[in-house]
């Protein structure tokens, strides 16, 4: 039976908004100085004919979702040229309802198909990964979201429970194999159920790339020199910060022990509390973790207490590296990022050791939610993690993670690597482009939807690359 809430797309317009770097963030093999964020407006209609629009953003960050020896610009073109071929898809989707009830029908049915036909039909020397095809459908996903707490009038985290919903959450989630707590139940339970009490300020993690100087004697000489730190311990004091998040490069141990040693050093001085380790994918066997952190428990204790977790040592594609972990995860909780596609990688991740799940809107909106339900259901520690979010990316972002009830906060860095480029939103929302104390303040999000307040933000966007349907604009 319908319910008078539910929605179908009828309109869609894409933008491609191009920000450049301050200063380069290395990320696994590639180090990334530019990225493109495609924002995407999706207008959806009731059975009354009633219209409302809504807005999604996701940067199409290409080295983390497509690793590959091809070039830069042709991975980027190609994400480019599937997020315009999805929002035609979009506007085809006969399903209606919530937003994740139709984000999860094209995600499990649409999304597949379109994605072998687009490999199928380019002919390129690798195929484009399916992290990659879920990033590009995030925008739209999170504009469904969006346009559907703006059409009934209120906000989206409101939605998510049996007034608004067809179907509780046992048509979309099975608990774990074997014995398990009453808790792992989804019958009659709806995403509201696992919610965490709302924070209106987060813990910020601070990201310390692989290029960024800890100290003087890493300098270049190549900063930039316009009035934002450069230097760690100037990040550290500006920002008031407690959680500081090392990149890795998880193929040099002795750089990476080094690594962490100094930059825990400075921590342990500067008043920083907590630490993570960030392998990106590119260790091969446990015990190049298990070395690593064995050794700081030895040599360094401190730092090692410090290191509240461990993230995504082991390559993403979780299917085809079954890797036993749980020698690494007795030692410290262990995050799933590049492997937690979907609550069904989050089980199967489960079996192997991994112990918690860095939850990412850029995987979308819909797949966010049912993988932290599955993942609190059976008692699996959260975090979300940045895709270095800039604009409007960081609203949905960061209510996530106060839904979610992380492990401690949320990454939040694109005031390190591109400070300017949300200047617009920052006139309306200070306290989610800087970190003040540590934290960011959640306080100006308010209103229908995610709480964009769109209206006031004086962002003059370029011409959209592509509108179908009935967009209103």
């Amino acid at each position: 039976m319908r319910k008078k809430t539910d929605v179908f797309p009828v309109g869609v317009s894409v933008y491609f908004l191009p920000v450049e770097n301050r200063v380069p963030l290395k990320f696994g093999r590639e180090t990334v100085t530019r990225v493109v964020c495609a924002r995407v407006c999706m207008r959806v209609a009731n059975a009354n004919g009633k219209t409302a629009e809504g807005w999604g953003e996701t940067p199409l960050s290409v080295s983390w979702v497509w690793p590959s020896e091809l070039s830069y610009e042709a991975r980027l073109a190609a994400l480019q040229e599937f997020t315009l071929q999805l929002a035609r898809a979009w506007l085809d989707v006969e399903a209606s309802g919530h937003p994740l009830e139709v984000g999860q029908a094209f995600i499990e049915e649409e999304l597949p198909r379109l994605q072998q036909r687009f490999n199928a039909t380019r002919g390129l020397q690798d195929q484009m990964p399916w992290l990659a095809a879920l990033v590009c459908c995030s925008a739209f996903d999170i504009a469904l979201h969006d346009a559907f707490g703006n059409l009934n009038a209120v906000p989206i985290y409101e939605t998510y429970n049996g007034t608004f919903m067809h179907r509780d959450l046992a048509s979309y989630l099975s608990p774990a194999d074997g014995k398990i707590s009453a808790n792992a139940s989804f019958q009659g339970k709806f995403p509201a159920d696992f919610f965490a009490p709302k924070k209106t300020k987060l813990a910020a993690w601070h990201l310390v790339g692989g290029k960024d100087p800890v100290d003087a004697s890493e300098l270049t000489g190549a900063e930039p020199k316009d009035g934002y730190p450069v230097l760690l311990k100037d990040w550290i004091e500006r920002d008031g910060l407690k959680c500081l998040k090392i990149k890795l490069c998880g193929n040099d141990a002795v750089w990476d022990y080094a690594r962490i040693v100094k930059v825990g050093r400075l921590a342990a001085e500067t008043g920083v509390e907590w630490l993570t380790a960030d392998f990106n994918c590119t260790v091969t066997h446990p015990d190049y973790v298990n070395d690593i952190l064995d050794r700081l428990l030895w040599e360094e204790p401190r730092i090692y207490a410090m290191i509240l977790y461990v993230e995504q040592p082991f390559a993403y594609d979780l299917e085809e590296n079954q890797i036993d972990v749980h020698s690494v995860s007795a030692r410290k909780p262990l995050f799933m990022d590049e492997s937690a596609h979907d609550w069904e990688l989050v089980k199967l991740g489960r079996e192997l050791g991994w112990t918690s799940v860095a939850l990412k809107t850029c995987k979308t909106q819909t797949g966010a939610v049912l993988s932290m339900c599955w993942a609190r259901a059976h008692g699996m520690t959260l975090m979300v993690q940045d895709l270095t979010n800039p604009m409007l990316a960081q609203i949905p972002h960061v209510s996530l993670a106060t839904h979610a009830g992380t492990i401690m906060g949320v990454e939040t860095n694109a005031m390190q690597f591109y400070p300017e480029a949300s200047n617009a939103e920052a006139m309306v929302h200070p306290g989610l482009y800087r970190r003040r104390g540590g934290m960011v303040d959640l306080g100006t999000i308010e209103g229908s939807g995610f709480g964009y307040r769109l209206g006031e933000i004086k962002r003059e966007l370029p011409k959209a690359v592509l509108e179908e349907g009935e967009t209103g604009r």
